[in-house]
Order: structure tokens, then C-alpha cells, then sequence
């Protein structure tokens, strides 16, 4: 494989993109399909945010550039990446500077119910951010729905295990027996 690919999960908080992303990682590698996995969402975690960069997409940028550099040095060339809004069409431009032009790009959008989120992020946020969360979920959730890049596929999450979701994510990729073992 000459260049790179880049598996794109996004979706609202609560949605499932983390346990899916792993679950990915977990079923490629049962067929020895080498990968990489990065959260996104640790990416641009700094707080103030840089003088410039109000909305942390340069820092993003520039440390998934570094991280990947790092996994390409090691002959990999696919990368599950996670984050709400990776599948939008602006993120394009961001995958072609960190992993070069060309980079094939699969995204995935995973949907849920608010019901459902909401259940999820209850159990997931002890803290005192809850509210902010399900609010900022729901208006992503809109904002996705609308904005998603052409080619996303969309999987729902409602009720379903985690096994088949991420079997459904990986046939938008055609990765899964395609190269054996060693780095591809």
C-alpha cells in the first residue's frame, strides 16, 4: 500500500465512538490487519486554549501530524481515528497535511437515539459537567446530521453490541483480510 488510510469515527457524545474505535482495533487485529488507533479527542486537550487557535484545531493538527509521523516511521499506513467531528467535510484538509495527499479516507458517523445518549452519558459523567454534555451532544447530533461529509456511512448504535457495530464499521473500510500480518 502506498499510501496512507484513514478510518473517520465521529458522532455525538455518548454515542459509542470510543468503545466502537477499540472494538475496530480488536477485530483487526484478530485477522492480523496492522493499524493504528488514536482518540482524537485528546488531540487538542489544552487548556487556555493558544493564542490564535480559540478552537484547538491548529494544536490538533499539529499533534496528529506528530503522532502519525511516529506510526509511519514504523511502516503503518491505516489509522482508526475517533472524534465527534472528524466526519465533517472540513476535516479533509487536516488528514491530507498529517498523513499525506492522497490518504484514503473512510468515515463513519455513529448515530443514537437522544434516549439513548443520554443513558449512556448519565452512566458515564460523574461529574459536574453533565448538563453542559447532553446539551452540547444534541446540538452536534443536529449539526452532523446535516453536515456529515457525502461519503459518511451511517451506523446506528441504538440496542445493538458493540461487536456488530464495529463489524459494520469495518465493512466501510475494507480492511478485514485484505493484507495478512506485517505492517500494510
Amino acid at each position: 500500500m502506498d499510501h496512507a488510510e484513514a478510518l473517520l469515527i465521529g458522532g455525538r457524545a455518548g454515542v459509542g465512538k470510543t468503545t466502537v474505535g477499540w472494538e475496530v482495533s480488536a477485530l483487526l487485529r484478530a485477522e492480523a490487519v496492522a493499524h493504528t488507533v488514536i482518540d482524537g479527542d485528546f488531540m487538542g486537550q489544552v487548556h487556555p486554549a493558544p493564542d490564535g487557535d480559540p478552537h484547538r484545531a491548529k494544536i490538533t493538527e499539529s499533534n496528529l501530524t506528530a503522532v502519525w509521523a511516529n506510526f509511519a516511521r514504523l511502516g503503518h499506513r491505516r489509522l482508526i481515528y475517533t472524534n465527534t467531528m472528524s466526519v465533517l467535510p472540513e476535516t479533509t484538509g487536516m488528514f491530507e497535511r498529517a498523513m499525506g495527499a492522497g490518504v484514503g479516507i473512510a468515515r463513519v458517523l455513529l448515530t443514537a437515539s437522544d434516549a439513548t445518549t443520554r443513558e449512556r452519558l448519565e452512566g458515564r459523567e460523574l461529574g459536574s459537567e453533565l448538563e453542559q454534555e447532553l446539551t452540547a451532544s444534541l446540538r452536534k447530533a443536529r449539526l452532523l446530521d446535516r453536515r456529515a461529509h457525502v461519503n459518511t456511512v451511517r451506523v446506528a448504535t441504538d440496542g445493538r453490541l458493540v461487536t456488530d457495530i464495529a463489524r459494520e464499521v469495518i465493512a466501510a473500510t475494507g480492511w478485514a483480510g485484505l493484507h495478512p500480518a506485517g505492517r500494510a
